[in-house]
């Protein structure tokens, strides 16, 4: 109740806020003013169109201009709000003079410039693709290796094959030997995926591939999602194991399934498959697409959790909100001997913004050390 609360009455809360804002601020007559409000309003009612999957009723090219019209006015009018709650602030301490907020075509014009800034910047800044390298060292190591780590790479609509194309540049540049992907591969239709054939580029990567669901591939249709991965050489892992040479790889479903099994239930079903233990001698990397209870595969003595799912909140001030829910909604962490790292992903859900985080693909070297 409290998330259909956020979700479905703030953002028209929110709205009537701007919406009045708007309509005192802008020196027009009152004609051009409820066109504003309307053109406001109907841009955020798009949103909704992708989400009911209507823009999988029309041309590819039309449904993206929906898709991105509408997820990109959910972000430009949290900034507006922001923007006229501060300023509602300073006139309320006496520090903005009533003047400036109505019929006042400066003040009009000068917010345009500041949101068009700081959404051009936005959009360049999710554009550059962080490279995040880390190292560990292990005893369970015997050659070093490089793992390619990625997440959340929302393919669709918006992020469509010639902006993955440089993606999968990106991934084969670092020569790795294996690739692991956190889940959401798919953003919400897997119609442009097929569209696409997007399944071409995933055959592109010169290295094995592994993968587990995220919560955006049961959107999509899960068995719709499990043909993709198939059909694009990734090795599904969804509550089971795999062995690669010094590596032991675990991938969960995701907690979008409350059948999924409990990660103890993982190990132990293995592990008694086999006259030998997978996890025995080996390096256990865990992919777990969300990551809640992380205090689940210390307990299991799992050596390294990759997780995705948070996006860092996406913009800023979101962020915040991100790092108030998860013990680690971004970056390293560490508890008892398990190792975790949260990335913020490698594409984005809606809006192409990245303001106070970050697009990035994680680079894992894994180096034999002397057994303690």
């Amino acid at each position: 109740m409290i998330w259909m609360f956020i979700f479905s009455v703030l953002p028209f809360m929110a709205m009537a806020y701007i919406g009045w804002h708007l309509w005192c601020l802008l020196p027009l007559a009152w004609g051009w003013k409820l066109a504003a409000v309307i053109i406001m309003v109907s841009s955020f009612l798009l949103m909704f169109a992708g989400i009911r999957r209507t823009t999988d009723q029309l041309p590819l090219e039309w449904g993206t201009a929906m898709y991105e019209v509408g997820t990109s006015s959910v972000f430009i009018l949290l900034y507006l709000f922001i923007l006229f709650l501060v300023l509602d602030l300073g006139r309320l301490v006496h520090l903005v003079p009533r003047s400036l907020l109505y019929g006042n075509g400066w003040t009009a014009c000068t917010i345009g410039v500041v949101m068009v800034g700081v959404f051009v910047y936005g959009n360049l800044h999710y554009k550059h693709k962080y490279r995040q390298e880390l190292t560990i060292e292990s005893a369970k190591v015997s050659r070093p290796l490089k793992v390619v780590m990625v997440s959340d790479l929302h393919l669709g609509y918006h992020n469509r094959r010639d902006e993955f194309h440089r993606w999968i540049d990106l991934i084969n540049k670092e020569r790795p030997d294996l690739v692991l992907i956190a889940g959401d591969i798919i953003d919400g239709s897997i119609r442009p995926l097929i569209e696409e054939r997007m399944h071409e580029e995933f055959l592109r990567l010169k290295a094995p591939v592994y993968a587990c669901l995220g919560n955006h591939e049961y959107y999509s249709g899960e068995p719709e999602a499990q043909r993709f991965y198939l059909q694009s050489g990734i090795r599904l892992l969804q509550d089971s194991v795999a062995v690669a040479g010094d590596l032991c790889i675990i991938g969960r479903d995701d907690r979008t399934n409350p059948h999924r099994l409990s990660l103890g239930k993982i190990m132990k079903s293995d592990s008694t498959a086999v006259p030998e233990s997978p996890y025995a001698h080996r390096f256990t990397i865990l992919l777990d697409h969300q990551p809640y209870h992380l205090e689940q595969a210390e307990r299991q003595h799992i050596d390294f959790q990759f997780s995705g799912h948070t996006h860092h909140g996406q913009v800023w001030p979101i962020s915040w909100i991100t790092d108030a829910i998860y013990e680690c909604a971004f970056g390293s962490h560490q508890r008892g001997t398990t190792r975790y790292y949260v990335t913020s992903g490698l594409g984005i859900w809606g809006g192409k913004f990245r303001i106070g985080t970050r697009s990035e693909y994680v680079v894992v070297n894994l180096q034999p050390s002397p057994a303690e």
